[in-house]
């Protein structure tokens, strides 16, 4: 059973993949978060509910009577370099 102070927050990371075309979660902060989506919208949905089951699966111990879940995106985007020779 992990245990977690009063403050608890999950921190979940969110890249795009260019190859795939989505959107991928992963997060250190609860144990086998790992999914996918088309849009960020759609991978929120399915975060905020594995998030809740796993909290759950895993006894996750808070005090608090809701748990905040923070959704970092990050996506790497290129411009030609005009100066490239």
């Amino acid at each position: 059973m992990q245990s977690h102070p009063q403050h608890t927050l999950i921190l979940v990371r969110a890249d795009w993949d260019d190859e795939a075309g989505v959107w991928i979660a992963s997060s250190a902060d609860i144990e086998g978060l790992a999914t996918e989506a088309a849009t960020l919208e759609k991978l929120r949905e399915k975060v905020l509910v594995m998030v809740a089951e796993l909290a759950e699966l895993n006894g996750l111990d808070s005090r608090l009577p809701e748990i905040p879940i923070h959704i970092m995106a990050g996506q790497t985007a290129r411009i030609p370099n005009p100066n490239f020779r």
